[in-house]
């Protein structure tokens, strides 16, 4: 399908932070694509938690196949609205690389930590992170540092920011001063993110034990679909009847987003990707879905993400970052040479990258290093 005229266009991209001859055989936006997936930070996406540590069993989400579905649902999306696939994929593919080990409590103790210890350092966010890393951290290249990708892949992975970094970061943090929307391929991937999340988060809870069918019976998008799977397949398996239910759940988002955008799209008229950054969010659901996956979001909070198998495993995570970060913020010399730092904030930055970049085994096993004198020798 040809994109269309409020599609990023790879030949008018706003360019890279270091200037590049333009790629022979392939877009400017697959250039980024293929980056993002040869690099470090996307490797190490296995081994970091969704919701469930890695070691909790080998079928649960991590990371890494987090940000493949949501690849999956946005190249999806971009197709039916004529967008550039492949800026809609690198985007999706990118917007986990700065996440921390055990998933949003590392992310969330990561904060806390910087803004008590180093609160002149600026705390911490994965959105930020994740655009440090593809900027700066990422090392395989020799005239640059980080992945030096397109201004639109940097602008997508940047999903939201506080005035203050905004103006440290320059031209890619301008809209959240401006007030203006990032292009429809980054709109696309924040929203495939959402329904990838809610829906295999859904199948990582009912295969987890944690939560019940019973319980998702109240809540109306899953109910309608696994009641018409249940009608179709009246014998099928319990885990086939869920893997169905997700499915069709899927489906439905998909259809409603693609129809709703395209409305949106007719009304405003963007005749290019400007029209489409000075109008309002033109990517969303309708308001009776946007209900719907709203009150799955509730679900899943108060009963898989606060259960309290859940919340025990955030509580251990929490206390292995704190615990790290105190360590090595208080004797600079436990870290990695390439960590140390003369300066006391870019010291604290420092550890924020070597901690946001473990894996959660990674994380554990330094952990029992540094504590436990019984493997301390």
């Amino acid at each position: 399908m040809a994109t269309a005229s409020y599609a990023c266009n790879p030949e008018q991209t706003r360019g890279r932070l270091h200037p590049e001859a333009p790629p022979a055989n392939r877009t400017q936006f697959q250039r980024d694509r293929d980056r993002i997936i040869h690099c470090n930070a996307f490797r190490l996406l296995e081994y970091k938690t969704q919701v469930f540590i890695n070691h909790e069993g080998d079928l649960f989400r991590t990371r890494l196949t987090h940000s493949i579905e949501v690849a999956q649902i946005a190249r999806t999306l971009a197709r039916n609205l004529g967008l550039h696939e492949d800026l809609t994929e690198a985007i999706s593919l990118a917007h986990d690389l700065g996440h921390t080990p055990f998933g949003h409590a590392g992310q969330d103790e990561l904060n806390a930590c910087m803004r008590e210890m180093a609160p002149q350092a600026g705390g911490f966010e994965h959105n930020l992170q994740s655009l440090r890393v593809v900027d700066e951290l990422e090392e395989r290249y020799a005239a640059f540092n980080g992945l030096n990708l397109c201004f639109e892949t940097r602008e997508g992975i940047l999903k939201h920011c506080s005035v203050k970094h905004a103006r440290e970061l320059g031209e890619v943090g301008r809209r959240f001063l401006e007030r203006t929307q990032p292009s429809l391929e980054a709109q696309i991937a924040n929203l495939a993110d959402e329904i990838a999340y809610n829906n295999h988060d859904v199948d990582d809870g009912l295969r987890s034990g944690l939560i019940r069918i019973e319980q998702l019976m109240r809540i109306e998008i899953f109910a309608t679909h696994y009641a018409g799977v249940m009608r179709r397949h009246p014998n099928l398996e319990r885990q086939r009847a869920i893997s169905e239910t997700t499915r069709a759940m899927i489906n439905t988002l998909i259809v409603d987003l693609t129809e709703t955008t395209l409305a949106n799209i007719k009304m405003a008229v963007p005749a290019d990707v400007e029209d489409v950054r000075r109008a309002g969010p033109l990517a969303a659901f309708s308001a009776p879905m946007r209900a719907q996956a709203d009150a799955l979001k509730s679900f899943l909070l108060a009963n898989l993400y606060r259960h309290s198998r859940v919340m025990r495993m955030t509580t251990k995570a929490r206390r292995i970052v704190r615990d790290l970060f105190t360590e090595f913020i208080n004797e600079p010399r436990l870290l990695k040479d390439e960590y140390r730092r003369d300066d006391d904030t870019a010291q604290a930055r420092a550890i924020a990258d070597y901690i946001a970049g473990m894996t959660d085994r990674y994380a554990i096993r330094e952990h029992r290093e540094l504590f436990r004198m019984d493997q301390a020798f």
